[in-house]
């Protein structure tokens, strides 16, 4: 399921093939796989952006 970020500058990120996200430390990290759980030890970074600069996520439909 797609993820769209809106930075600080205003600009827009689309993030897909990630299901979940996580804050680790300075980061926001998007998390990605093909098993039905979101976020377990197999998951695999998608992407990644300074929390600071994010002010909106929002998930997209499928």
């Amino acid at each position: 399921m797609p993820f769209e970020i809106t930075l600080d500058d205003e600009s827009t990120e689309r993030v897909d093939g990630a299901d979940s996200y996580s804050l680790e430390g300075p980061l926001t990290t998007f998390y990605g796989n093909d098993r039905p759980r979101p976020l377990d030890s197999w998951s695999v970074k998608v992407a990644s952006y300074r929390t600071e600069r994010i002010t909106r996520i929002r998930r997209l439909p499928g």
